[in-house]
Formats: C-alpha cells, sequence, structure tokens
C-alpha cells in the first residue's frame, strides 16, 4: 500500500458472516485515541470496497450516501475527504465506521452476491495538527470490531434492523468496546484510489407518505398499512412508530396497485425490496435504512398481532439520487405536456444514481449504454451532468476490452450473458455522450479525456464488427446488438423488425462523423480527414444496401426512415419522397408511433427538419396508445419501460420486463424544449454562447417557457400566441448573443440579441 493520502492505512475488515445467497449484517470498526490539546485542523481520508458510513465523537461524517460510490472494483475506487477539525477535542476521540455490501459484494442485477469481493472492506487515515505537530494513523488491525443491529443489509434485497441489539454511543468516548473483537486484515487490492470527478449521492428531497384507505388487502388484514407517496421515486421510507418492544415491522415497496388494491410487486423479479424493523419498545421510534434503496412509489408496512400494537405516526419518503443541480425547466399551456415534463425529470432522478441506470425497482439498475445515449441530450438541460458522465465514460473506458470492443453495461457486470461488444445504438454511446457533454456544456476536456477509447471502438468495428462498411455484417459470426429495443412495429420480438445492420450501419456512419469532428477540435487533421473520408464511405454503403434510388428504406420500419433521414443518408434529391413515406406510415398506425429505443429520440426531430411539423405535434398529443401521453392518462408519474407497461383492458403487461420508471422514451424532452419552446444551442458556439430562440408553435399550444442555466448564465424563453401576435420575452446570459428564428408565418423586428432580456412581438406575415 502505497497511496499519498494513505501512508500509514491498511484494508482492514469486520469479520461478518455472509456467502454468495445471503444478506449479511453490516459490521460495525471503532478506534479509540487521545489528543493532548485543542485542534488546529483535523483531515479524514476514507473509501471502501463496499459502503461506509462514518462517525467522530459520535456525529455523522459528511452527508454522503453510499460512499464512495460504484466502480469497476477490479481497477478502481473513490476515496473522499473530510474536514472533521469541529468533531475533535482534546482527550479521549473515537472514529467509528459501519461498513455495508453495497455493489461491492452484494446483489448486483439478477446475479448472486459477492460478484468483486467476499465482504466489505475499509480503509481510512487521519491527519490531525495540534499544538504537539501532526498526528497521522490509519485502519489497521488494532481498530476493533463487532456486528450491531443491521443484521441485513443488501442494495438489491433490502435491510434488517433489530433495535433491540442498538450499540449505543458506539462511536464516542467512554465507551466500553470489551467485547469487540480486533479488525481483521484484508489484503491490498492493488487497484487505482482516486478522488471522484462525480457528484456524491445525497438524500435531495422528502415526499410525505399518505395512508390509504380499507379497500382491498386492507379490508381483511387489520395489521397493515399501506401508503401512497404520490410520485414514483427512488429512495427509502423513514418511519416514526411507537409499540412493545419485539414488534416485527415488515416495509415492502411497489410502483403499482393491484386491481384489488394491494401492492403490485411480481415486476420486482428477484429483488425482494422488503425492509424490516424490530422495534425496541422505548416509546417514539425512527428509522430510516443505511445501505440500501428501493423503486417505489407505494410502500406496505405490516406486522403480527393486535391492530393497535402499533402506533405510526409518520412514514416519509427520503428521495435518493446523484445530488446534481437541476438546470432547466420547462412548461407550456398542455397540462398532460406539463405532466409528461414531470414524469421525464423524475425519471432521470431515480436513475442517476452514481450511474445512468436502466430502472431503480427490480433486479437489475445497471448502467445501460443505449439508455443513456438516448437520453443524454434532455439529461443535459435538467440538470449539470458534466461530473456525472465524467465519472461514467471512465467507467467505461475501465471496462473497455483490450481489442476495443465497449460493453453494453458499465460498469461491467457481466450480467445477462451479453457479448463483450454491446452492439449499434449502446456501445455507440462511448461516441454520443462524450460529444453531447460537449455541445451542451463547452467542455472539451471529456473528449480529450475519451478521445482514445472512441478511436479504439471505431478500430473494433473496423476489425470485428463491418465489412464492406455495414455493420454488423451477416457474413461475420457474432451479436448483432439489441436493434430498436422495444419497438411496436408489427415484429413481435423485444429488438423490433428494424434490420441490426440497417440499425448499425447508420450509427456507425454517426460515429464517423463525430470522430471527424472530435478529431478536428482536438487539432489532430489527419485523423480528421481520414474519418470524413470513411463516413463518406459508410454512407456510400448505406445508400447502396438499404435504400432505393428513388428514397425508399429497405425494411420499411418507421425506425428506418428515421435513422437514415437522421444522420444524413439520404441524398437531397430524395429527402421529401423519403420523409414522406414515413408521414405515411405513422398516418398508417392511426397517428401513432412505431419506434423503439433507438428511434424514437430522433423521430420529432427529423419530422419537424423535413417540414412535417404538423405530424410531429400530432404524435407528441397523441393519447390513445402507443404515446407518450397514454401513460400520463393512465396515472404515471415517471417514464414506463413499455408504451403500454399497463393498459385498461389488459391490465400489467408481462412480470418478467415491466419497469415503471425507464426513462430511455423521455428522450423527448429535448424536442419539447428545443421546438415547441424554442431553446436551443448553436454547435459551431456550444454550451449556449450563442444561444438559437426557435420557436415552432403548433398542435394546440397556445404558449410555452423553458429556462435554462447555462455555463454561462440563466437563459430563458416564453411565447404567447394572442390573436395575430406572437408574444416572446427571450432573456441571453452576460457576454452572450443570440439569435431569434421564427418560422415563415411570423415577422420579428429584431432577429440579433444581445445579453439582457429582450421583449418581442411577432406578427403574423401579409
Amino acid at each position: 500500500m502505497n497511496h499519498p493520502h494513505f501512508p500509514n492505512a491498511h484494508w482492514i475488515l469486520s469479520p461478518a458472516p455472509g456467502g454468495p445467497r445471503t444478506t449479511p449484517p453490516a459490521g460495525y470498526l471503532r478506534k479509540s485515541f487521545s489528543l493532548s490539546g485543542p485542534v488546529q485542523s483535523a483531515v479524514l481520508h476514507i473509501t471502501a470496497l463496499g459502503l461506509y458510513e462514518c462517525e467522530v465523537n459520535g456525529q455523522r461524517v459528511g452527508d454522503h450516501e453510499f460512499a464512495p460510490g460504484w466502480t469497476d472494483y477490479r481497477k478502481r475506487v473513490y476515496f473522499q475527504s473530510y474536514d472533521i477539525s469541529k468533531f475533535l477535542h482534546a482527550g479521549e476521540n473515537v472514529i467509528g465506521v459501519i461498513l455495508g455490501d453495497g455493489w461491492y459484494s452484494g446483489h448486483v442485477a439478477e446475479k448472486n452476491r459477492q460478484q468483486y469481493g467476499e465482504r466489505p472492506q475499509l480503509l481510512a487515515q487521519l491527519e490531525i495538527t495540534g499544538p504537539d505537530g501532526t498526528v497521522a494513523f490509519g485502519s489497521e488491525t488494532d481498530w476493533k470490531t463487532s456486528l450491531g443491529p443491521i443484521l441485513e443489509n443488501d442494495m438489491i434485497m433490502g435491510e434488517s434492523f433489530d433495535a433491540r441489539r442498538d450499540l449505543g454511543a458506539w462511536s464516542s468516548p467512554g465507551y466500553d468496546d470489551a467485547t469487540w473483537l480486533p479488525a481483521g486484515a484484508a489484503p491490498d487490492p492493488d487497484i487505482a484510489i482516486e478522488r471522484s470527478p462525480a457528484p456524491p449521492v445525497r438524500r435531495v428531497e422528502t415526499l410525505p407518505g399518505h395512508m390509504l384507505g380499507g379497500t382491498g388487502d386492507l379490508a381483511w388484514k387489520p395489521c397493515l398499512r399501506l401508503f401512497d407517496f404520490k410520485q414514483n421515486f427512488t429512495g427509502r421510507v423513514r418511519i416514526r412508530v411507537r409499540g412493545a418492544r419485539g414488534i416485527h415491522l415488515q416495509i415492502r415497496h411497489g410502483e403499482m396497485l393491484q386491481p384489488d388494491g394491494g401492492l403490485y410487486t411480481e415486476n420486482l423479479r428477484s429483488a425482494r425490496a422488503t425492509d424490516h424493523y424490530t422495534l425496541n419498545g422505548t416509546g417514539i421510534e425512527e428509522w430510516e435504512p443505511r445501505f440500501t434503496f428501493h423503486g417505489f412509489r407505494y410502500a406496505e408496512i405490516t406486522w403480527a398481532g393486535a391492530a393497535d400494537a402499533v402506533e405510526i405516526e409518520a412514514v416519509e419518503g427520503i428521495v435518493l439520487h446523484s445530488d446534481m443541480p437541476l438546470t432547466g425547466v420547462f412548461s407550456c399551456s398542455h397540462p398532460l405536456l406539463n405532466q409528461l415534463e414531470s414524469n421525464i425529470l423524475w425519471g432521470q432522478k431515480g436513475n442517476f444514481l452514481e450511474v445512468p441506470t436502466d430502472c431503480p425497482q427490480r433486479d437489475e439498475r445497471l448502467g445501460w449504454t443505449g439508455d443513456a445515449q438516448a437520453f443524454i441530450r434532455t439529461a443535459c438541460f435538467h440538470m449539470d451532468v458534466r461530473g456525472f458522465f465524467h465519472k461514467w465514460l471512465r467507467d467505461m473506458r475501465d471496462a473497455q476490452g483490450g481489442d476495443g470492443a465497449v460493453p453494453a453495461i458499465i460498469p461491467n457486470t457481466h450480467s445477462f450473458g451479453l457479448a463483450e461488444d454491446g452492439g449499434p445504438a449502446w456501445a455507440d454511446a462511448v461516441f454520443i455522450c462524450p460529444w453531447t457533454i460537449y455541445l451542451c456544456y463547452g467542455d472539451t476536456d471529456i473528449l480529450r479525456d475519451n478521445y482514445d477509447s472512441m478511436a479504439a471502438y471505431m478500430e473494433y468495428l473496423a476489425k470485428h464488427k463491418a465489412k464492406n462498411h455495414i455493420r454488423p455484417h451477416p457474413d461475420l459470426d457474432g451479436w448483432g446488438g439489441f436493434g430498436d429495443w422495444l419497438a411496436l412495429d408489427g415484429s413481435g420480438k423485444a429488438d423490433g423488425a428494424t434490420p441490426k445492420d440497417l440499425i448499425g450501419t447508420a450509427f456507425y456512419a454517426h460515429a464517423a462523423d463525430i470522430m471527424a469532428k472530435t478529431a478536428r477540435l482536438l487539432g489532430k487533421d489527419t485523423e480528421a480527414k481520414i474519418y470524413r473520408a470513411l463516413q463518406a464511405e459508410i454512407v456510400a454503403a448505406f445508400r447502396h444496401r438499404f435504400l432505393t434510388p428513388d428514397g425508399f428504406v429497405s425494411s420499411g420500419t418507421q425506425t428506418a426512415y428515421v435513422l437514415a433521414l437522421h444522420f444524413g443518408l439520404v441524398p437531397d434529391n430524395v429527402r421529401a419522397t423519403t420523409a414522406a413515406e414515413l408521414v405515411r406510415k405513422i398516418q398508417a398506425n392511426g397517428m401513432h408511433l412505431g419506434t423503439g429505443f433507438v428511434g424514437t429520440p430522433y423521430l420529432l426531430h427529423v419530422l419537424e427538419a423535413t417540414g412535417h411539423l404538423d405530424t410531429a405535434y400530432a404524435l407528441l398529443e397523441q393519447e390513445t396508445f402507443p404515446s407518450w401521453l397514454f401513460p400520463v392518462k393512465n396515472g404515471a408519474t415517471t417514464i414506463w419501460e413499455h408504451w403500454d407497461g399497463w393498459t385498461p383492458d389488459k391490465g400489467f403487461k408481462d412480470k418478467g420486463m415491466n419497469s415503471y420508471n425507464h426513462y430511455a422514451y423521455g428522450a423527448v424532452g429535448d424536442w419539447m424544449v428545443s421546438t415547441v419552446a424554442g431553446l436551443q444551442f448553436v454547435p459551431e458556439q456550444p454550451g449556449y454562447k450563442h444561444i438559437l430562440f426557435k420557436p415552432r408553435p403548433g398542435g394546440t399550444i397556445t404558449w410555452a417557457e423553458a429556462t435554462l442555466k447555462t455555463p454561462h448564465g440563466d437563459s430563458s424563453i416564453r411565447w404567447e400566441l394572442k390573436n395575430d401576435t406572437l408574444e416572446l420575452t427571450l432573456t441571453v446570459p452576460p457576454e452572450c448573443t443570440a439569435t431569434l428564428s421564427l418560422a415563415e408565418k411570423w415577422v420579428s423586428e429584431k432577429s440579433t440579441l444581445g445579453s439582457g432580456t429582450h421583449q418581442i412581438t411577432a406578427r403574423a406575415a401579409k
């Protein structure tokens, strides 16, 4: 062990029992030390393989949840540093740490425990400066350990706490630890120990729980209380209860209710998602789990015995996610679209916890690359996600194979028996995510950090997946990817009817375009020319294989047309024909979309860009299945995994894959901001240095607004239709410029704007 922040520390552990199929107790560790006088400064450097929660002299250190965070523990772990000066004093002091399994040794996805290691372990270093100089000591086997009231802790299964086993003031001076055992020595994992570039997970909101009435299960289970938090979210429950010593409370979590009013949990698969609390019987008791989280809207609390044996004073939902500042707000005159916007934001909150997970409730909760790349543009509007994606792309580089392959899941948990190549649209997150962060924030560092990784994947594609520039070529062995995941195009397959080689080749061309732009920005002119030439060759190959001379795309799915148009694969002379065919297919589908994860993010952008704004608005405002507003009309408070996760006639979709908090289809939020409201960046001046106000009113919407905290300051737009005028209020950040671009039907006296707030009235052209 030779790390500049941990020179006197060694890895230690609490030898708690546990195997691959158990959910073991949490280990408690403590160290008592004396100081001769007042403290001038004191810093604690700390990390864990697993999770830690630290206390000094009975007071919690920091407000991070699930520290030190999730990484590929085979390659690196992050550490945190805390100023603990205010906690220390002359005489005896105590540092105490509770270790949880977390992602390191707890359940990950559908797999058993201990995917990275057998049990959590701790590394800590204290550096204290006082009147006698500097004292430094670290975690060693002279620390003492015990088990305590946390009898189980697991991210997916839940946490169990027996308040009768409470250890009292275990992290305070004067505590008798005579029965505690020496800490165990843990092997040095020989991995990188670094500071995280990402914001930590924190408690960010508290939601009140509303007890539901006596219907369904409540009518025949007097010892059951069901609470509705009015919002599907990620977090846990905090309870305030009173009852006799030894009464056991079971807390289950679910996103939906059964028709009889009971809790719906079948879609959790193997995730138990259940917490347990055993009362101490000492009056009002308050408890919240430490080392678990759940995705839920409803919580069910049950106990055995008399109905009045437990008095529940309060039940609250503690919302957890990576603590990224909220930056963007959208609203308009359409109430259902405002609820859709809320659903999109809550989907982001619920899934941006350490990594961009697919869902927070079932036995998955993984960093799927396809979901992340589809949603990232919308994500950048709602929150400042720069640090979050810097960290996750570091995880991606750790997961990248020696041959350049990029897995579908980051960190790579080797779940579901997937190939090491994530396939089209999924692995392409290696290009799309850095490029989008650059566009939205003007962040060239993320391009520099990831350029070699991007280039390595391009080389991998050329060597292993593409033949004659078709990716993946049918003549090559290997997996072709997820296709247009969950598309409703009549294929009857989860991966849709759009050919995988069409999807792959379209994204291959897009990747070459991004690589050419990135290389040019980084001063790699020779490489930029190579990638630009490659893009031209891929486009030619796509046209030869998938496009007829008169503009029709093979397979004929909506997604096939969307990708061909969005990625510039259709010649200008037939674009109108291609776009008209896309519209015809939408109309033939009863003015409904048929796209999946791959086509949906681009669908409305393509319709707008090809002159079919009315069709785009018709899809956006469509309220029948399948549509964005169908779940909203049926009570959704987050984005569903399936367009038909629940329907009035069929009820719940197949429980094997039915998340009600799956953010990918929320990618439509980008179009709502950029077109409905009309707030856009200009790619040539990224990070909103120059703003494009380009509202395109349509449908039934009579006003819309968007506000964004750009890297340069606040920018906003509000427009409202009033008879034959369009009233606009536009805000441009300091030292920035903007352009107002209106549709041809509107005439404005001003189009070039400087910083400040501008009131503009546009009139209908005559």
